[in-house]
């Protein structure tokens, strides 16, 4: 049967599995093998066998002597005439003596006989014929040469195409061992079939697209740009290379802290989202297949012991192969030691194909000879290169993907591997081991899930009444955020990669935005937007590094949070040296774990207003910095661990608001300090230990709002309601029993809030605070409630719930201001209420 030429061409398209992992010298050893392999079945074919072996016997050294001696003379020829003449004479006479007995039959045969050798031996007297006969018939031929076959030859003669046909095999199993082990096989065909999947891919293909898309932008820039040297601006805001002012807008270059990198055309943003699924999958594998390969050499140090196998076994066939060359000869001499049967003791021999089987030998050699001086060469090439180490240096040089990280052991071995086939391979391969190719395509497949329309419906109304939009845990930003002008407020959480394109600049409603751990770079175009227009931002993260730098350079910015890990050691990274270019900042909130107020913080002291300091129960040591903040209003120190008012406090003349909340306070002498601070209006040392208020507490006559919730007071001093201008008191959740009578002279109180105590009754003065608007009384001891309670006529908020009382007087009839909503009490007790009472108290509700 023949084959078609359409046939042998499909034939000759398949490519092996495993073409990418040899390299030129394996698949040259490869044809090498194949072409010893035909010559060993060809020399098989032509193997000697007995009918190949011709042998001849070697006549004994009497029968060589006189057919080599030389002719006789006269006198010789006479005597050797009359001895034969006397043997005859003696066989006559001897004739009758043997065969008296003997039929007349045999006594004429035997005559017959003694003739015949007289005249042969008369004949051998004779000048002879050339040529010797032998007297032997055709099969004992036949059986010498069978013997001759077994005894004669070498065995390498015979055994050789064997010898051939087995070696070749034994090279080309070694050769392809290593992928046909169990312990190799799976992680070289997963990494074949990764690499072929990652060659073909088509993002590889628009990865590298976009890379040469990115040069031929950043060329082109190069090109138009009128000065030499390209701007670039530096995490201070200043601009190297120039005198221009900071704000020269860079189109499409990320603003980051190493180095800009040109921005994608969006042009380029369109993939199919099968092959996007695709790609994601290829980089889940990559990155799986890189982790079980990358910490093991096996198949590295298996490849160079099958090298250096094949090596040793070619100069073990090349030593013996050469000795035995010289035993396949034309000819032989045999001695079959059958000279009882025959004859004959030596015999002579040749076979035909000797000549035929030499020279294919001789071929054999010489293919032995290369293949060793390439498995020479293959070793060479393993020691001579650090096979272990695979550095993607010139791909990174070549494309945008800066970050594809170097590999070693396997995973490098392979890679070396490849690069002898074909270094395209590698270079798209590398695609998927570059973060930036996977951000890049998560923010394609990003763009094609997150519509415009899908994230209109998300967009809310805060508390505020500002449009706010929350993402949270997505793989990037979508671009069609930008299109959403009319937001106000934007929260990305746990965000990975969030890029600021210019298309922020249309997002003219923005004002403040969260980056809660969400690493975010921004294009300079963008930068300047936000500089201008951003008053709010809040910057949640885990490590100092996952700060943006261009943070610092917002010089609109009028609230800053930060809020993580910033200890004493680290406080030289976050780089608040930087935030004097913060011009406009007003607030800024550290929640983190400080030892100290940084010293740098007090550049921020001309323009701030507010200080917020959460330590999370670190203790705060060192406060001096404070002093130089005179311009403060607000401060909050939270949870510092502050055993007492900190002495720096009272250096803050302008401050209004004090926030002591969550420490250790056990005592409050200091506070007659506060009469300096004319402008405090608002003291909050709620949730520490305080054990008794001090009658200096009276000296602070500019103190309008006091918290003293959460503490550990039993009793108030009567000092405390001897300032004259207190609005809001909040002593709930301590252990006081008596409420002094004294707090009717604060006739501007309006908040009062003392539940959670252990109140038994309630003094009559208490009704003579008339402004009072929230009265919180509940989780008490209270067993009645006066009537007096009708003279609170602003009451709005009264809090009973929690007590032992059996009845509600009438008299909250007159409370007009009190609504059902704002009575905190037993449904039982209001119900008791006249009528009149609780159509009073409802009407508001019922009107509703």
């Amino acid at each position: 049967m023949m084959f078609t030429l359409t046939e042998v061409a499909s034939l000759n398209d398949i490519q092996p599995t495993y073409r990418i992992l040899k390299p030129w010298w394996d698949v040259f050893m490869d044809y090498l093998g194949l072409v010893m392999l035909m010559l060993a079945i060809f020399a098989m074919t032509m193997q000697i066998t007995k009918d190949h072996v011709a042998c001849l016997p070697c006549m004994d050294d009497s029968n060589e002597a006189a057919d080599t001696k030389p002719p006789l003379g006269p006198e010789q020829n006479a005597q050797k005439a009359a001895s034969s003449a006397t043997t005859g004479a003696t066989l006559a006479t001897s004739i009758p003596s043997v065969t008296k007995d003997l039929p007349d039959e045999a006594v004429q045969e035997l005559s017959t006989t003694q003739q015949t050798s007289l005249a042969a031996e008369k004949y051998a007297n004779q000048p002879q014929p050339r040529g010797v006969k032998t007297n032997l018939d055709f099969q004992q031929y036949v059986f010498i040469n069978q013997i001759c076959y077994h005894v004669g030859l070498p065995w390498y003669s015979k055994y050789f195409p064997y010898l051939i046909l087995i070696h070749t095999i034994v090279l080309m199993v070694s050769s392809n061992f290593w992928f046909k082990y169990p312990k190799t096989s799976s992680k070289i065909e997963h990494f074949v079939s990764i690499l072929g999947r990652c060659f073909e891919s088509p993002w590889t293909t628009k990865a590298l697209s976009e890379t040469a898309c990115e040069d031929s932008e950043e060329n082109k820039q190069r090109f138009t740009s009128t000065s030499s040297t390209p701007k670039q601006v530096s995490l201070e805001g200043k601009v190297k290379g120039t005198d221009a002012d900071p704000s020269t807008p860079m189109l499409g270059v990320r603003f980051s802290a190493d180095k800009p990198i040109a921005e994608v055309p969006s042009s380029m943003t369109i993939l199919d989202k099968k092959d996007g699924e695709q790609a994601k999958a290829l980089f889940e594998k990559v990155r799986k297949f890189r982790a079980h390969v990358e910490d093991s050499d096996f198949i590295y140090k298996l490849y160079v012991a099958q090298t250096s196998v094949k090596t040793v076994k070619f100069i073990l066939i090349l030593c013996y192969t050469s000795a035995f060359l010289l035993e396949i000869n034309f000819q032989h001499f045999c001695k079959p030691n059958i000279t009882q049967l025959i004859g004959y003791e030596i015999f002579f021999c040749t076979h035909n194909m000797a000549f035929m089987l030499k020279k294919l030998l001789i071929t054999y050699v010489a293919l032995i000879v290369i293949y060793g001086m390439t498995c020479l060469y293959s070793l060479f090439w393993v020691f001579r290169r650090p096979l272990k180490e695979y550095s993607f240096e010139k791909v990174r040089e070549e494309s945008s993907f800066s970050d594809i990280p170097d590999v070693k052991n396997d995973f490098a071995f392979l890679l070396h591997m490849v690069d002898q086939y074909d270094q395209l391979y590698s270079k798209r391969f590398g695609v998927f081991l570059s973060e930036v190719s996977e951000n890049k395509l998560r923010e394609i497949s990003l763009n094609h899930e997150w519509t415009f329309e899908k994230l209109r419906q998300l967009v809310t109304r805060n508390a505020q009444d500002q449009q706010e939009l929350h993402l949270f845990m997505l793989s990037g930003l979508p671009n069609a955020v930008f299109d959403l002008t009319d937001l106000e407020v934007l929260k990305l959480e746990l965000i990975p990669e969030v890029k600021f394109s210019a298309k922020v600049s249309q997002m003219t409603s923005l004002q403040e935005l969260h980056l809660c751990h969400c690493p975010a770079k921004v294009v300079q175009t963008g930068f300047t937007f936000l500089r201008d227009h951003l008053r709010c931002l809040h910057v949640k993260f885990t490590d100092v590094a996952e700060i943006p730098p261009w943070v610092y350079l917002l010089r609109s910015l009028r609230e800053l949070n930060l809020i993580g890990g910033l200890n004493s050691e680290n406080n030289k990274m976050i780089g608040l040296e930087s935030m004097r270019d913060l011009r406009h900042l007003k607030t800024l909130c550290l929640k983190s774990n400080l030892t100290k107020i940084p010293t740098n913080i007090t550049d921020l002291s001309p323009h701030l207003i507010r200080l917020v300091v959460h330590n999370d129960g670190t203790k705060l040591l060192v406060l001096n910095s404070l002093k130089k903040m005179t311009s403060l209003i607000e401060l909050e120190l939270h949870s510092c661990e502050l055993e007492r008012i900190p002495h720096a406090i009272f250096s803050l003349i302008n401050l209004q608001e004090l926030d002591l909340k969550s420490n250790n306070i056990r005592t409050i002498e200091e506070i007659i300090s506060f009469q300096h601070l004319k402008r405090l209006t608002c003291l909050k040392l709620w949730h520490n230990k305080i054990i008794t208020i001090p009658s200096s507490i009276g000296q602070v006559k500019s103190l309008e709002s006091l918290h003293l919730s959460h503490n550990k007071l039993e009793s108030l001093s009567p000092a405390l309601f001897l300032l004259p201008k207190l609005r809001h008191l909040d002593v709930s959740h301590n252990s006081i029993t008596v409420l002094p009578p004294d707090v009717g002279l604060v006739h501007n109180l309006q908040h009062l809030a003392i539940n959670s105590n252990k109140l038994e009754a309630l003094p009559k003065p208490l009704f003579r605070c008339t402004k009072l608007k929230v009265l919180c009384l509940g989780n008490n001891a209270l067993t009645t409630l006066p009537d007096a309670v009708g003279q609170l006529v602003q009451l709005t908020h009264l809090e009973l719930r929690g007590n032992c009382l059996d009845r509600l007087p009438a008299h909250l009839g007159n409370c007009r201001l009190l609504r059902r909503s704002g009575l905190t009490v037993e449904d039982h007790l209001f119900d008791a209420l006249p009528v009149e009472v609780k159509e009073s108290i409802s009407r508001e509700t019922s009107g509703l």
